[in-house]
């Protein structure tokens, strides 16, 4: 799975084996894990929030039965056994760096939002994608979410009341983090959501820009392009973009496929230039 916390060494095998860990919970109590995420980002932000408490739970050189100790003191009334199972398996690993620990459960509680929505998740994907566009879109919103002058409640109640109603409840509880996470912005934030939401529903996340819209047949042919070429499906966010002019920009983790008139207009300047 690609996520966008750059885990390196020791950190990127703790998380493989908690992302392991969580599996077998929502195999076992997949009713609960909407409750698992909401808990597993609140530890999170406990420990970004408090750096001795960081430091003493990834520090390799204090015993692992202290590090345990001292979370199962400080959660185990707050959250629930299957959460306080991961923390404290969370807490045993060795992390290359100490922000990794918060990064990872973080990680663990968008997987746990992701997997609580059962067969609903290409849902997930497609309303993540909306939310990002909107706020990409309209620099009033972008701009009140990002003003460090407002609450982070107010900025939260700003989302809950654009979604509720009409988007899952994984998704509200999505957008909400998103605003106190670990990631530069929300934007950012969403779109890494995305890309775990579409890989545990055994997808890639294609972004295709276009001119005018693409028709059923046209978008129906594309996704099963990609999908060879990637060897796993694909979903589709596309996007119209004007200035793309003709033609098509197609944009797949990192790699970008750009036919589009726009893009060979500006090779061409570029040779003039040249």
């Amino acid at each position: 799975m690609t996520v966008r916390y750059g885990f390196r060494g020791g950190s990127s095998d703790a998380v493989a084996e908690l992302t392991d860990q969580l599996a077998s919970l929502a195999d076992t109590a997949s009713g609960e894990l909407g409750a698992v995420a909401e808990e597993l980002f609140s530890v999170a932000g406990t420990l970004r929030g408090e750096g001795a408490l960081r430091r003493f739970a990834t520090d390799s050189s204090v015993p692992a039965e202290a590090r345990t100790g001292l979370v199962e003191e400080l959660f185990s009334a707050k959250v629930t056994g299957g959460t306080l199972d991961l923390v404290r398996s969370a807490v045993q690993h060795r992390w290359s760096r100490a922000r990794d620990l918060a990064d990872a459960l973080e990680h663990l509680g968008v997987i746990a939002a992701v997997r609580s929505t059962g067969s609903d998740t290409e849902k997930l994907v497609g309303e993540l994608f909306s939310l990002r566009s909107l706020v990409d879109d309209h620099a009033e919103l972008r701009t009140a979410l990002s003003d460090p002058a407002r609450p982070v409640v107010a900025k939260q109640e700003l989302l809950s009341s654009l979604l509720d109603g009409k988007a899952l409840a994984a998704t509200v509880l999505l957008a909400r983090q998103s605003l106190t996470g670990g990631h530069r912005s929300v934007s950012v934030a969403l779109e890494e959501y995305q890309e775990v939401a579409a890989d545990v529903h055994g997808e890639n996340v294609a972004t295709v820009r276009v001119a005018r819209e693409l028709s059923e047949a046209d978008t129906q042919r594309l996704a099963e392009s990609l999908s060879r070429q990637y060897g796993r499906p694909v979903h589709l966010n596309v996007v119209v973009d004007p200035e793309v002019v003709g033609g098509i920009r197609v944009e797949i983790g990192d790699d970008v496929i750009d036919g589009t008139v726009s893009s060979r207009l500006a090779d061409a300047r570029r040779l003039l230039a040249g």
